[in-house]
Order: C-alpha cells, then structure tokens, then sequence
C-alpha cells in the first residue's frame, strides 16, 4: 500500500505542474530580445528591405500627461523618421502620433511586412507604441497588441521590460532593430485593403498604470512601460519603418490618376460572395474584370456610368449576381486579380479564394 504521505505529496506536485501548465497557456512566452533563439527582430542593414518611410506627420504629445505644465515632447523633427533607420528619432511624447506613407503601398506577402524601429538603448528599457494601417487615410486599423507585463507597480521613468512579454507593440527591440508586423493579422477587416497599405500610424503608448492615462492591450490589461518620462524626448522615439512587401501593381500615384481615392474588396479572403468597394473623386464610365494568376480574364462586368463619391460592385456570375466559389461557381480555389477601370486609369486589388 502507498503511504497516505506520498499520495499527497505526488498530488501537490500535480497540483503544481498544472497550475504551471496553465499559465504558461494563458501568458505564455512571445519572441525574446535581439541575439536570442526565436527573437523576430530584424536589422537595420537587412537585404529583406525594399523600401523605407518617404514622409511623416507628427502629432506630438504632452511631455508627461499627468503635468502639462512641461509643453509637448520637442525632441527631432519628422525627417529623423525617414530613410533608412539609424539611431536618429523623433520623439512623440505620451499619446502622440506619427503617420508615415511611402513610394507603394505596403502589400500582405509571406511573413512580415514591414518593421518599426525605435531607439532603446539596451533591449530592455523599452518605450512602446500601437501600430495602425490605413488603404484610404480615413479608417485606421490597429495590430491586436498584447502585454503580459505586470500591471500592479508602475515601471519607473529608466525601468526595464521584459520582451517576451510584449508581442504586437512597436519599440519591443533595441536600436536599429526593428519589430516585426504582418499584415495577414488584419485579414477581413472590412474597409482595410492589407495588400494596398498607404499609411501606416505609430502611437505612443502611455505607460502609467494610473486608469485616468492608461493605455490598454487586446485583452483591455494596462500596458506598463517606463513612465513617466518628463523630457523633451518623451514617449515612443520613432526611428523609421522598414517595407518588406510592396504591392506590385498600381501605385499610390496611378491610383490617384485613376480617379480613385478608396478601393478594397471584401470579404477576402473571399467567404460566400464578395464586393467590391470603391470612391471615385470624379464620375466616370467604370467596368471590373477578373484575371486569374496567369492573367487570364475569368470574369467581366458591363461598363456602367459612377458618380463620384462611393459606390459597391457585386463581382460573378452566382446566386444574386454575386461570385459563388466552389464546384458549382465560376471562380476555383485561387489567386485572382480585380481590376476596377475607369476613364484614366485602373486600379488593382489581390482576391483570395479558398475554396
């Protein structure tokens, strides 16, 4: 027979182990710090960048929001946040904001597809900001961040953080290596292209755990970063944002030529039927073609008089005038492409059927 005292002692251990299980379940460990097994960053000098940030616009923030007797963070100017990233930074101050375009708009590819740079200088005083995307500059979507950093004591003005307890804030790396974004977290958003990405927001996260300045994660936890930091250099210090994937068809300036100032479709990937949406900034004659991978047209519509402003376009030949996938569809699990022409020009969005 196995004394009482074992038993108990075993199931303690049990006890314990799945408590442990549990845990790391629930805040479990996301990528650690540059030259770690498994960290995301990447290098500023990396061969995996195509392009980097062409303009900035600053929205600054107070030094310390809970004093605004100091004034606004004044640290750099928006062309320290152009270019390639090299250490130089424009400082957003609590709660401040920078949008960034670029030359193309940013494309959902395989893996990542752009990285934000801030300038810690040890990997573990890290001051974080939200990342957002825009298609048309007036709905911004924001990555869903998570922080599993303690909420209880507030991170001291130098204090440090953790990076494997933060995943989807910008400033998780130290300088000159970037955080990592992929645009497929954003997938089915409506009103977001994730293949045609012209803006892309930096705001800076307002550390205090004090619930009147709290910022918060996905969850609704409060992010706890050093805080505060009452300096002409306060808040997020934004270095440049880094484009791994370009979308490869029209750019910004052929879609403004096209007369055409928001497209995307949606669902996509595509789910029982899909549309097209679009905002002319002038009317004209209009028509939507299909094009499969190989360039093949697989569907047209007639040509039709748009007003300006916005408008919807049903695409296929199924139920309702709308595209049915599948065996019975006219549209195979695949890459296509629709291509909305109108008087000037035409603009190109990537659909995905699966199935």
């Amino acid at each position: 027979m196995i004394p009482m005292k074992r038993i108990f002692k075993w199931t303690n251990w049990l006890t314990i182990w799945w408590l442990l299980l549990s845990t790391f379940n629930v805040f479990g460990q996301f990528a650690p710090g540059v030259g770690s097994v498994g960290t995301t960053a990447i290098g500023a000098d990396s061969n995996v960048f195509v392009a980097w940030a062409k303009s900035c616009v600053l929205n600054r923030g107070p030094q310390n929001i809970a004093d605004l007797s100091l004034g606004l963070a004044t640290a750099g100017d928006t062309s320290l946040a152009l270019g390639k990233a090299d250490g130089q930074t424009a400082s957003l101050g609590d709660g401040g904001s920078a949008i960034l375009t670029f030359n193309k708009p940013i494309a959902n590819g395989l893996g990542w597809d752009f990285a934000v740079f801030e300038n810690s200088f040890d990997g573990a005083f890290l001051e974080l900001g939200f990342v957002e995307v825009s298609s048309d500059g007036v709905n911004y979507f924001r990555f869903p961040a998570t922080s599993h950093t303690e909420d209880t004591l507030q991170i001291g003005t130098f204090g440090d953080i953790d990076p494997t307890q933060i995943n989807n804030l910008a400033g998780k790396y130290k300088i000159l290596y970037g955080t990592p974004f992929d645009l497929q977290d954003l997938v089915g958003m409506p009103g977001l292209n994730i293949d045609s990405i012209v803006y892309v927001k930096i705001i800076d996260v307002v550390g205090s755990i004090n619930k009147a300045f709290a910022t918060y994660d996905q969850n609704g936890r409060i992010i706890n970063d050093p805080w505060p930091t009452p300096f002409a250099s306060s808040g997020f210090d934004l270095d440049a944002v880094g484009v791994i994937h370009q979308y490869k068809g029209a750019t910004g300036i052929a879609e403004i030529n096209a007369g055409v100032k928001y497209c995307s479709l949606y669902p996509n990937p595509y789910c029982s039927e899909t549309e097209f949406h679009f905002s002319l900034t002038a009317p004209s004659k209009i028509s939507v073609v299909v094009t499969d991978a190989l360039g093949r047209t697989v569907w047209r519509s007639s040509e039709s008089l748009a007003p300006v402003g916005n408008g919807s376009f049903a695409i296929g030949g199924g139920v309702n005038g709308k595209l049915r996938a599948g065996a019975n569809g006219n549209f195979r699990r695949g890459v296509y492409f629709v291509h909305l022409q109108t008087e000037t020009g035409e603009v190109v969005r990537k659909l995905i059927v699966n199935d």
